[in-house]
């Protein structure tokens, strides 16, 4: 019975030692092997034997790519401006044993790198320039800490700005500026529009008065080539005279009789005597 279970403990022990010697590494991923708490080697995906109780396989990295997250944070422009500006950076590693040997936690430590770099670049930006110069800012943070991760085993792909925008009193702040800038185009358009139409006001009434004048002018000139005409025909002759003016005199006391202000009407009774006196007759 007792060596039954010596046998028992044996098999057991053979097939845990087997299944401690046999690593089965999936697609995507590689596993580094510690011998005696050293590194050993990189087992690649598929079936591999290790030393049993020997070595060790502490770390799984994968292959693939991995997406990071950088955090928001506030960011100081070359003109004392804040605002507020996030990444992600898109990494592949491409030594495992160097980047789990070579720094303590590659994942936060590019984190602090992209955010660093990102403060360093932007600070030598003025506003407009930061909101407007994402792909400027994008090479820049690729250039700046590719070198870096490298020496870490991991390949920078690319990096993205995701959001850079005003912090919200600096937005507020622009808003109001803006809103200030928009107020100001306007009174200068209303003022000019104003000013054109005061002009064209002037300008009419100054071509009115011209035409005005003209047109008196011109009455004078008529009346007094009708007068001359009319002088050199009549002479010396009275009763022409004395029948243009009744007839003027006539047309008139007709017009004041048709006026709704008119009460009276009263007529001389010797027409032609009140024509001479007139004419000073």
């Amino acid at each position: 019975m007792e060596g039954l279970s010596v046998i028992l403990a044996l098999v057991v022990l053979i097939i845990v030692t087997i299944a401690m010697g046999v690593r089965i590494v999936p697609q995507g991923s590689k596993h580094i092997v510690q011998r005696l708490g050293k590194f050993h080697k990189t087992l690649a995906p598929g079936m591999n034997v290790i030393i049993p109780y020997v070595d060790q396989v502490p770390y799984k990295v994968t292959t693939k790519d991995i997406v990071l997250d950088i955090p928001s944070q506030e960011v100081i422009t070359q003109d004392n401006a804040t605002i507020i500006a996030n990444a992600v950076a898109y990494i592949n590693i491409v030594s495992p044993e160097k980047a789990v040997y070579g720094v303590e936690d590659y994942t936060i430590a590019i984190q602090n790198l992209v955010q660093t770099a990102l403060r360093s670049i932007v600070g030598e930006m003025s506003l407009d320039a930061a909101l407007s110069s994402r792909d400027l800012i994008k090479a820049k943070l690729k250039e700046g800490i590719s070198d870096d991760i490298a020496d870490w085993g991991i390949n920078l792909k690319t990096v993205e700005i995701q959001d850079i925008n005003p912090s919200a009193t600096m937005q507020k702040a622009m808003e109001e500026q803006a809103a200030a800038e928009r107020q100001r185009r306007a009174t200068v358009t209303r003022a000019e529009g104003e000013k054109q139409a005061a002009i064209l006001e002037a300008d009419g009434r100054l071509e009115a008065s011209k035409r005005d004048a003209k047109a008196q002018v011109v009455l004078a000139d008529a009346s007094r080539e009708a007068i001359e005409r009319v002088s050199s025909a009549i002479g010396d002759k009275e009763m022409p005279v004395m029948y243009l003016l009744g007839e003027r005199y006539i047309s008139a006391l007709s017009e004041l009789a048709r006026s709704d202000n008119a009460k009276n009407v009263i007529l001389p009774a010797d027409l032609p005597q009140a024509v001479k006196g007139l004419l000073n007759r």
